[in-house]
């Protein structure tokens, strides 16, 4: 599958499923986290684990997502 229709897949689901919306919110709040952490010059050994945590909660998140996103193409074929 091509980026656009993918891109176009994501933003109908957007749409029209909760339960993606509410995935992909999820996943960007995790991404903004994970941002600002990789924006700190040193990370304290506390904060690695949070690193690490949200890498593995985006990671399910976006496994999730392309869950759905496969349901609705063979739904939809």
């Amino acid at each position: 599958m091509d980026r656009t229709t993918q891109d176009e897949l994501k933003a109908h689901l957007m749409a029209t499923d909760e339960e993606f919306c509410r995935l992909a919110k999820e996943h960007c709040e995790y991404k903004k986290k994970l941002e600002e952490l990789h924006s700190r010059s040193h990370l304290t050994d506390q904060e690695q684990v949070e690193e690490v945590r949200l890498k593995k909660l985006k990671l399910h998140l976006k496994d999730q997502m392309e869950e759905i996103m496969s349901r609705y193409r063979a739904q939809h074929v």
